[in-house]
Parts: structure tokens; sequence; C-alpha cells
């Protein structure tokens, strides 16, 4: 949460001036919620990114167009941001816009208790996708991917038992921290394990280890 005053600072972007300024009045009469700025499209939603280091960023899908790839990408450059969308995304475009960089995924019909609980749970490391949170991100992938007609072949990609640990570590949802010191290690130490891990499996980060494991079923996500 923000240091300042122990409330999450949100950003709201969306073209629809009664939705925005309905949204705002909604937060900043919840305790612990404070709205920080609005925006109404996508490049405006960087640029006070920049400037006014949200926790959350709302984002109306229906704010912008083609640019809602490059924009989602954007605001995830920076790690304290966390962006979640205001839209009914397909089930087959979820993957793709976790992989960009998004948190959560929630309609813009959901009762605002709901909405409370998704930005919550998002900043307490979560995902959330629909009306539930993800503390397995590989199992959450794994429901929204078809299942192939035969299982794969077990591979185990040269990865090492303690390496398996800690992929079934980070698809659990638990951070640098967490790991160290489940495993009475440092937290750099698990950077340069994780490192190694990316390297062997030719991913570039958390999400798309994740990904990769629901995928080869590396771990038991059930």
């Amino acid at each position: 949460m923000a240091a300042n005053n122990g409330r999450i600072h949100v950003l709201i972007t969306s073209k629809q001036p009664v939705f925005r300024d309905g949204l705002r009045q909604v937060l900043d009469a919840e305790a612990g919620f404070e709205v920080i700025g609005l925006a109404s499209d996508g490049a405006q939603a960087l640029r006070r990114v920049r400037k006014l280091k949200p926790d959350i960023v709302l984002f109306d899908l229906a704010t912008s167009s083609g640019a809602d790839r490059e924009t989602l990408k954007g605001l995830s450059s920076s790690p304290s941001v966390r962006t979640i969308l205001l839209s009914a995304v397909p089930e087959e475009r979820v993957m793709e816009v976790l992989q960009l960089g998004v948190r959560g995924v929630i309609s813009k019909q959901s009762p605002v208790p709901v909405l409370l609980q998704c930005m919550r749970s998002v900043m307490a490391g979560q995902y959330w996708v629909g009306r539930d949170s993800a503390h397995n991100i590989a199992g959450a992938l794994r429901r929204l991917t078809p299942s192939p007609q035969s299982p794969p072949k077990a591979r185990n990609f040269g990865i090492t038992p303690r390496e398996l640990e800690i992929i079934a570590a980070v698809v659990a949802g638990r951070t640098n921290k967490v790991v160290a010191e489940e495993f009475s290690v440092s937290e750099q130490t698990v950077k340069h394990q994780l490192t190694s891990i990316f390297d062997k499996l030719g991913v570039s980060g958390r999400l798309e280890l994740a990904v990769f494991a629901a995928n080869h079923r590396l771990v038991n996500a059930d």
C-alpha cells in the first residue's frame, strides 16, 4: 500500500466522465482507498502514472482502441503499479492481457464489494480473474487453457529438484522473500536460482514461468 498514509492510491482511466466521477466518489468513500488521479485515455494514463505513481490503475478497456496492447505494457513497466482491467475480457484473451502485465480482470458490472476485494487481492500480490482471486497462477491459467487430448510427456528441461520446488513456490504466488525464508537462503540466492530457471526454460519472468509450468505440467497446480 501507499507508504505515506496507508491507503491504496488509485488512478481511474475511462473515456466516460460520468463513470470516472462516479467510481471516484465510490472509492473515496471507502476506508483505505484514495483516488489520486483521473485519465481519459491510455496516453494520458501513462503520463499520470509517471507523475502520480499510483498503486493501482483501473483501466476501462472501452477507453481506447488498437493502442491497448502498448498502453498495458507501458503501465506495467513500473513494478509498483498494478493494472486492473474493467472489462469483460473473453477467456481466450485473458492469458494475453496477463502476459502484458495486467494483474486483474473484472467486469464493470461487478458489485462494489467485489471490486474492492479484487483491488485488495491484487495489492496482496495475487491475480484476479472474473470474480475470483488466483492464489495459484498456474492453476488459474490451466483452467483457461484447453486441455490437450493426451497429457504431454514428462520432461524435466534440465531442472533440478530444488529448482522444481522453487517453481512450485512461484506458481503458488509466493514472493522471493517468502521463498527465501522457506528454504533458509537469501533473497539474492532465490533471484539467482530464478534466473537459472528462466534461462533453462526460455522464459523472461514469473508469469511466463507459470504459463510454462501449467502447459508442461511441471508442478501440481490443482
